[in-house]
């Protein structure tokens, strides 16, 4: 059971790649990563020693934290806006 539908997915694509097609986008794969590492860290505060899902859920933050790098070396200004719409690093 996929709690990211294919229209949740095209409404991160068009809200931050700009168009639904663009899935290449990296903000919009930074957004869908960020929204799955919500859901999977609140099942970890239910779960805790299920340490298959914890391993999979620090193997996304690391793709997203390198996918956030490539976009602060290429785009910094869009790389700032994500950050802000994100709401990551208080």
């Amino acid at each position: 059971m996929s709690y990211l539908t294919s229209e949740s997915k095209a409404k991160y694509f068009s809200e931050f790649g700009g168009k639904a097609q663009n899935t290449g986008s990296i903000e919009a794969q930074a957004a869908i990563l960020t929204e799955k590492i919500n859901h999977i860290s609140d099942h970890l505060k239910t779960n805790k020693k299920d340490f298959s899902t914890q391993r999979g859920l620090m193997q996304m933050v690391g793709k997203r934290k390198s996918l956030l790098s490539y976009l602060s070396k290429h785009n910094l200004t869009g790389y700032r806006a994500l950050i802000e719409k994100l709401g990551l690093r208080k």
